[in-house]
């Protein structure tokens, strides 16, 4: 569990916002994580704390289909992301790279940048520790809570082989 600051965002945020263009040259998580939100957000990088969450509206993560956008999220040290809706290859390239989501439409709209929020992965609770409302997502079924676990797809895979 644990609780983290919120960040929160609008509606269609896409992968070139998440990660501009011009800093996909350098493959190292961290300098990506350095560049991650900076042009809507150009304090996120600075600010963004290991274990905080970030909150958005719908069809977050639309555009490319760049894996490197859940990677430099996951690297700047946000816990999760929390978002009415997903663009569909931001999910499946979250998944992939072991980094939790989750969809509540509810949270989305009424979680505020700065609030406290906890989450519980194995029940989809949402915790607002701010105003004290929970909120549920459906919570991953045991396969995907096991490749988030596993700190994605192929240390899944990897790890299903060596057993």
């Amino acid at each position: 569990m644990g609780t983290g600051k919120v960040f929160k965002y609008n509606d269609n945020v896409d992968t070139d916002v998440i990660i501009p263009a011009r800093y996909l040259n350098d493959p190292d998580p961290k300098a990506l994580a350095s560049h991650c939100m900076c042009d809507i957000d150009e304090d996120f990088a600075g600010s963004v704390k290991d274990g905080d969450i970030m909150v958005a509206g719908y069809n977050f993560g639309c555009g490319s289909s760049r894996e490197h956008a859940p990677i430099a999220i996951q690297a700047s040290g946000i816990k999760c992301v929390i978002a009415a809706s997903f663009a569909r290859i931001f999910y499946r390239n979250a998944i992939n790279i072991g980094f939790p989501i989750m969809e509540c439409q509810e949270a989305a709209e009424e979680i505020q940048a700065g609030d406290m929020v906890s989450v519980d992965f194995s029940t989809g609770t949402i915790k607002d520790e701010t105003t004290g409302k929970t909120y549920h997502a459906d919570p991953f079924p045991d396969f995907i809570n096991g490749i988030i676990e596993s700190g994605g797809l192929l240390k899944y895979y990897k790890k299903k082989q060596e057993s």
